[in-house]
């Protein structure tokens, strides 16, 4: 199966049901099938072709949603790339899948031309994605599931984005698993505050497509009030979120809206906190809770069954349907419960590689145990209990070593969330002329919470070891992020 085929089968099955509600504007599978035949005859006839790569840089939008369906129609591979893209890094991207066509709006194609020459020979305007003249017949095509479908852009260890390669397979395969587990159906409200350029937000698209279910696309989360009053509006069944958001809602008071038909809450990206997932347990008892792990290279790992969630809340669970993880030392053997290793994954959803990137592919995707396969290598450390259970232990680059200890800045972060007051918290290294990396720790409190450098040292000691006790304490009001809303490690090493 193509991706295009999750939007024509529920068009066929319920051509008049709202597919995607953006703000005001309400859109069924057929007028939305039909509109990215238009898109696609007209990626075709300005000579895009079979292969070659689509780039859109577009907020959230129907215009973009059309965009990327009307991509694989033609053929083509598309490439969402974040809204807040600068035009050097677009230039960057635009280059190195050598895109054919350019999807955007006047404004964004307007800073690109006066800042850069990296423009793709095909540009078509947002402003014109929902022009309805021309046949809206489909595009006679023939690719295969094992056709790229997607590049999804994601930062590099050399500063460079690296493209990860999905083909059709991958993606149906991830949406197949997921929507299984959630036990989606067509009566599911999804509501998406992600980027559809962040994996996780793209596939809240696919996956409602793929059960014929409503998406109700928000542009971010910057307005938490507005976001919940959406939810009551459009009676929202399923809720992705990183701990971004569960930061925010935490410090609300829920009790004014009425969120009795929210189902479930997902989240990816990073791990829940576990007094975040306690505080929600306790704030939505009718909500089933998913804390789930991923990776771009293969979209989802593993997922917590929630019956899991009060037995063992700090695990991410066990590999998802259609799929096999486990945990290696460093010469590659699997180890036993309890013991620390890279995690490694093996299944249709595992990404073709990084786009032009043969050495850094063939770092990740090595010969597995049988001689027809290659398997993810995922770069992050960890273990699992007596029951098979997975504990992320940190990323292997990000493992702290200092007074010759081995430290995971998650097992101090868990320590710092259970201090009341604290909102948020990052813990990184910084470098130490004596104990060779120092730890240290960031940390938001609660609006109106006053912490002090003191007490929060004072609460790690009687939790960690004395080599785990952050030598430095920083209080912020705020954290800086990704785009993706993840808490940017990087600039805080080099602030």
């Amino acid at each position: 199966m193509q991706l295009e085929e999750l939007l024509q089968k529920s068009a066929r099955s319920f051509p008049d049901k709202t597919a995607v509600i953006v703000g005001e504007q309400r859109w069924t599978y057929s007028a939305i099938d039909a509109q990215s035949n238009r898109v696609a005859r007209r990626l075709a006839d300005k000579g895009v072709k079979r292969f070659d790569r689509v780039v859109i840089w577009l907020e959230n939008s129907i215009e973009c949603v059309i965009s990327i369906f009307a991509a694989v129609k033609a053929g083509a591979t598309f490439v969402v790339l974040n809204s807040g893209t600068k035009p050097d890094k677009l230039g960057y991207i635009v280059n190195d899948c050598t895109a054919a066509a350019l999807v955007t709006d006047s404004a964004r194609f307007t800073s690109l031309r006066s800042t850069s020459r990296d423009i793709p020979a095909v540009v078509l305007m947002a402003e014109d994605i929902l022009d309805e003249r021309g046949s809206a017949e489909p595009v006679q095509k023939c690719g295969i599931d094992m056709d790229l479908a997607a590049l999804v852009y994601t930062s590099g260890s050399t500063g460079k984005p690296k493209g990860v390669m999905l083909t059709h397979l991958n993606m149906v395969s991830a949406a197949t698993s997921i929507t299984t587990y959630l036990e989606n159906t067509a009566d599911d409200v999804i509501l998406n505050v992600l980027p559809l350029a962040f994996d996780y937000g793209l596939y809240q698209l696919l996956m409602a497509f793929k059960m014929g279910a409503t998406l109700v696309l928000e542009k971010a989360f910057t307005y938490p009030a507005a976001v919940l009053n959406c939810i009551v509006k459009e009676k929202v069944t399923g809720f992705p979120i990183v701990p971004t958001i569960s930061s925010i809602l935490l410090q609300m008071d829920l009790s004014g809206w009425d969120l009795s038909h929210l189902r479930y809450i997902t989240n990816t990206g990073a791990a829940l906190p576990g007094n975040h997932i306690s505080q929600l347990r306790r704030t939505l008892p009718w909500v089933t809770l998913f804390s789930m792990y991923g990776l771009t290279e293969c979209k989802r790992v593993s997922y917590l069954p929630p019956d899991q969630i009060d037995i063992r809340p700090l695990s991410v669970g066990k590999g998802m349907p259609n799929e096999e993880v486990y945990i290696v030392d460093e010469h590659g053997r699997r180890v036993g419960p309890g013991v620390v290793g890279e995690l490694v994954i093996r299944g249709s959803n595992v990404m073709k590689g990084y786009w032009r990137m043969p050495e850094e592919t063939d770092r990740v995707l090595r010969p597995g145990e049988f001689p027809w396969e290659r398997v993810l290598y995922s770069g992050d450390l960890f273990r699992t209990d007596d029951e098979g259970y997975l504990y992320f232990v940190g990323r292997k680059d990000d493992i702290i070593k200092t007074r010759g200890e081995k430290v995971s800045p998650k097992e101090v972060e868990e320590v710092l969330y259970a201090l009341e007051g604290v909102a948020e918290a990052a813990v990184v290294a910084i470098p130490d002329s004596i104990l060779g990396s120092a730890i240290k720790a960031i940390v938001v409190p609660q609006e109106g919470c006053k912490l002090s450098e003191r007490e929060i040292l004072r609460h790690c000691a009687q939790f960690l070891e004395d080599f785990a006790v952050p030598r430095f304490v920083e209080i912020r009001e705020t954290l800086p992020r990704t785009a993706t809303g993840k808490i940017a490690k990087r600039e805080l090493t080099i602030s």
